[in-house]
């Protein structure tokens, strides 16, 4: 029997045709997902849903698809989607990242366009018979400073175009190396540096943990009088509510938002503000966008259903059947080891070396690296899989060196990750025991045993009697369980490292309190 989609959401003529040819039965119903009771109804018939925004494939719905295999979503954002819940149902969920990239890049530049000159306004000043030329004095955009957010595919397009309009470019991009700025030609520069010298300002990160408010009172604070501000990439990036006070008082001259904290935005206080422009989540709304994020999603999950092949998928590495039962334990070893190193990586990375010794090393260390450097990004772009870190860590200048070795040591297997950053290497190593389970044994070139659990707290010290008391007073006083505890160190009295498995969460009261301990350097909590 020929496997069935659901199409729920508004997907091109061409997409339709493509599972067609390629033998798979479609069923498009374009409004479906508009009714989740509907769609609820009816999903465990199918094997495949392919959709845009319009469809929410909540935790009911994913329950209800008793026979869905993968996920196609027609774009590049996944808040639609409960990831954990078709993760945890084997769902596979598939998006295409980088199809939307000029569109999105092109509406930017457009509304700092509108913004600069008035136009929105003066459309209607004009319409209304008013002819207020002096009214709608604007400013040119040749010789300004664009202070770029977020340096990937998108914000890389934007940056290509303003250089070509003649302004001076600078980027923070904790991800962005030094190469890889001269290479685009815009100035790396730190988010405070840029907020003080943009006179524009376009946002192009998604939303994650470390992004959420990052133009918040204090960065409006740090801006230009008169800076002018333009949003097309996530709502929850910028206060809405400090943004209004700022445009009240004049230190922002103008804002561009196709973005919104809650959406659709029927209602939104900065609507009522005469120097915002506003417009409905436009970003990827093109003919060619669409047509091809359509066309890249079911020639995806045509492959998937029909040969099993994975490609851009969000949950699950690009693995073959052959190969599964002997890489899998090290493709997660490999995730862990670069969502460790990631998590602690506060500057520039500029390259990442990953060591295979031993007989990991005649396995396809590709889909590994593709593992490793998926938890080195995932901290900052959650969206980030297998398929495309590669793709994202080379548009970001950062270089991948594989070194392949026969066993030296004691383990018959053994993976090192060293990240380079701007300032220093670091490096952490692991590898598989016998019961199947990825082990940290070296941090930073201190030995120990480790395994990671969901909830890590990371700690570099000095050796010096009494840490661990000290250390297990506070976690105690603030009902924080250990479950496991491990320790290395360089030498006595010298540099030493404490990893340990909690219950729970820590909160930034007792993190502060932990980092404030005499002796300790650095304290982290890490999640996986």
């Amino acid at each position: 029997m020929a496997p069935r989609v659901l199409i729920s959401d508004k997907l091109s003529e061409t997409a339709v045709q493509i599972f067609r040819d390629r033998g798979i039965d479609v069923d498009f119903q374009p409004d479906l997902g508009k009714d989740k009771e509907a769609l609820r109804q009816v999903i465990g018939q199918y094997d495949g849903l392919a959709i845009r925004s319009a469809t929410k494939a909540t935790e009911k719905i994913i329950d209800a698809a008793d026979n869905l295999k993968v996920i196609g979503r027609a774009g590049i954002g996944v808040d639609n989607i409960d990831l954990p819940k078709a993760t945890q149902k084997g769902i596979v969920v598939m998006n295409t990242p980088f199809g939307n990239s000029i569109t999105t890049a092109e509406h930017a530049i457009s509304l700092m366009l509108a913004l600069a000159r008035q136009i929105p306004a003066a459309d209607i000043s004009t319409r209304a018979s008013k002819w207020e030329k002096s009214r709608f004095m604007g400013v040119e955009i040749t010789g300004k400073v664009l202070g770029v957010i977020g340096c990937g595919n998108i914000g890389a397009v934007v940056a290509d175009r303003a250089l070509g309009l003649r302004m001076k470019v600078v980027a923070f991009d904790p991800f962005l190396s030094e190469e890889r700025a001269v290479d685009l030609g815009v100035e790396k520069v730190e988010l405070d540096d840029l907020l003080r010298r943009a006179d524009f300002i376009t946002l192009h990160t998604p939303l994650t943990d470390k992004t959420r408010n990052i133009i918040d009172a204090r960065a409006l604070h740090l801006m230009k009088d008169g800076v002018r501000i333009v949003n097309c990439a996530r709502g929850g990036l910028i206060v809405e509510e400090a943004l209004k006070v700022a445009l009240e008082a004049g230190k922002v001259a103008g804002v561009a938002l196709d973005v919104f904290e809650e959406e659709p935005a029927r209602e939104n206080p900065l609507f009522d503000l005469p120097n915002v422009i506003c417009t409905p989540h436009l970003g990827a709304a093109t003919t060619e966008a669409q047509e091809n994020v359509a066309v890249q999603i079911a020639e995806q999950m045509s492959d998937y259903l029909l040969s099993g092949a994975v490609t851009n998928a969000l949950n699950m590495p690009s693995i073959s059947a052959e190969e599964a039962p002997k890489l899998t334990p090290f493709v997660k070893l490999a995730e862990q080891l670069g969502l460790f190193a990631g998590q602690l990586t506060e500057t520039g990375l500029k390259g990442i070396r990953i060591e295979y010794e031993g007989a990991v090393a005649s396995m396809n260390v590709k889909a590994l690296s593709s593992a490793a450097l998926a938890g080195v990004l995932q901290p900052l772009l959650q969206t980030v899989n297998m398929v495309s870190a590669p793709a994202m860590a080379k548009e970001r200048g950062i270089a991948l060196e594989e070194v392949r070795r026969e066993q030296q040591g004691a383990y018959e297997s053994y993976i090192r990750l060293t990240v380079i950053t701007d300032r220093q290497e670091r490096s952490v190593a692991g590898t598989v025991f016998s019961d199947g389970k990825p082990r940290v044994i070296q941090i930073k070139g201190i030995n120990m045993e480790a395994e990671l659990g969901a909830n890590m707290l990371y700690i570099s010290n000095q050796d010096k009697p009494g840490f661990i008391g000290r250390l297990g007073t506070v976690l105690g006083n603030a009902a924080v369980n250990i479950a496991t505890f491990n320790l290395g160190r360089q030498s006595q009295g010298q540099d030493a490292i404490a990893l340990l498995e909690i219950d729970g969460c820590l909160t930034e009261a007792v993190l502060a309190e932990v980092g404030n301990l005499e002796g300790v350097v650095q304290a982290k909590p890490l999640q996986f």
